[in-house]
């Protein structure tokens, strides 16, 4: 296929979308289970306008789900404006430590003793369904930095810490299927990918967002400029750096790349205080900001809010916009991708595989955690159905298949994780908007 075809098609795809979102917005679906519709319909089952070989597309592939995942983890952590000490953070940790831990047993298990798999892709297949994706939950997770919202603030947490959370363990299964398994080897799997590169990945990343971020908004105050610089360029060079410094030191980039979006948060939360209102939702930046006078560059309610305030706020609306403005691109494009693949990849076991997952391992994971009154009773369902797979499942497909899986064991790891990912857009994309509208109103009965 040609690079014009691609071109052409992802354009028809996004002035689709761009026409019908008016339509769409009434109807209880996501822009994704559309895109994936389209993604088949444009297919080789379909109309046959695009086609694509994932054995020769894989490594190209695997990038371009990582840098999906990369920018939506950054804007997960710019939105997370609690401190790090609040109890709400329990909840994400809950999630993305132990639930996602139970889900992978669970999911190794079923794959194992169900369909008879061995040990080494029961588990790789496990940790690659496990997380709570950050890029196609954007419709679960905090609306802006404002929303403090237990069950959105959860898995907003949950999506930005588990997609390197789970990495060790797609390492384990590898190891599991290319060596024995011996003592000394499970020994440093456990000290260099666990002990090791989680909290790396973490620490890494945090000290670069709040250093970072110091920097840039003392040269905004510095200049008596609260518009300087172009925000874009700070997110790229945030995501860039932690994600390599971190590796650099053997660390997690996924987990450094979250921690950088928190950290800089958390820089903001001390520049303006955390009992007020986010500066960002307070000014606004007009049209072509970085090119005219400071006094001419925001609109707003700028009389109330110290300089630092200002400039703090126009960095995240900033970089927030040019994050999610990446992060709904490169969605609707991988999805669209998906679901042009989809038939060729389908395997009919994924529905009850998805099944036991959906509507068993994972409420059940998360039932079995001793939450106290973090979360009421509803919460605890919702939080339990919302465990969407997405392109973090599909990052972790093509990281495998880059890294030496034989023939019999690339197929079912493909099958599956495709089917899977694909019902999981499908059942929790209608079920999301309906489900957080019945949540919302029954919130605001209460209040």
């Amino acid at each position: 296929m040609s690079f014009g075809v691609w071109v052409a098609v992802l354009g028809a795809v996004l002035l689709t979308l761009a026409l019908t979102s008016s339509w769409l917005r009434w109807m209880p679906v996501t822009t994704s289970a559309v895109c994936l519709l389209l993604g088949i319909a444009i297919g080789p089952s379909g109309l046959d306008l695009l086609k694509l070989s994932l054995e020769e597309s894989s490594l190209w592939m695997e990038h371009l789900t990582e840098v999906a995942v990369l920018f939506s983890l950054f804007v997960c952590g710019l939105k997370l404006r609690l401190p790090l000490g609040n109890k709400t953070w329990r909840i994400a940790f809950g999630l993305a430590g132990p639930v996602m831990i139970l889900s992978i047993i669970g999911v190794c298990l079923l794959l194992h003793w169900g369909l008879q798999l061995a040990w080494g892709p029961s588990l790789l297949i496990g940790a690659m369904l496990a997380p709570t994706d950050p890029v196609l939950a954007a419709l679960v997770q905090v609306n802006d930095a404002q929303d403090v919202d237990s069950v959105r603030f959860g898995l907003s947490g949950e999506a930005g810490l588990n997609d390197g959370v789970a990495f060790p363990f797609v390492f384990l299964g590898l190891l599991l299927l290319h060596t024995d398994g011996s003592f000394r080897e499970l020994q440093q799997w456990f000290l260099n990918d666990l002990l090791w590169a989680v909290p790396a990945g973490l620490l890494v990343g945090y000290a670069m967002g709040r250093g970072i971020g110091r920097i840039a908004l003392s040269l905004r105050i510095h200049n008596e400029d609260s518009t300087l610089g172009p925000n874009d360029y700070l997110t790229l060079a945030l995501i860039a750096l932690s994600y390599v410094v971190a590796d650099a030191i053997g660390g997690y980039g996924f987990l450094a790349v979250f921690a950088a979006g928190l950290g800089l948060r958390q820089e903001e939360v001390k520049s303006t205080g955390i009992t007020q209102a986010p500066a960002e939702h307070l000014v606004q930046p007009v049209v072509g900001h970085q090119n005219v006078e400071p006094e001419n560059a925001v609109h707003g309610d700028t009389e109330r809010l110290e300089d630092s305030q200002v400039a703090a706020g126009i960095m995240m609306g900033d970089m927030l916009a040019f994050g999610s403005l990446v992060e709904r691109a490169m969605e609707v494009f991988l999805v669209t991708l998906l679901g042009v693949v989809l038939i060729a990849h389908w395997d009919w076991r994924a529905l009850w595989i998805s099944a036991v997952l959906f509507c068993l391992i994972r409420p059940l994971s998360v039932a079995l955690m001793p939450w106290g009154n973090l979360l009421s009773g509803p919460q605890r369902l919702l939080i339990g159905w919302f465990g969407i797979r997405g392109i973090g499942s599909l990052f972790y497909l093509f990281f495998a298949l880059n890294h030496g899986l034989d023939s019999d064991v690339a197929k079912v790891c493909t099958d599956l994780t495709l089917s899977v990912v694909a019902l999981s857009i499908l059942l929790h994309g209608i079920s999301t908007q309906p489900m957080l509208a019945r949540y919302e109103s029954l919130k605001e009965r209460k209040s």
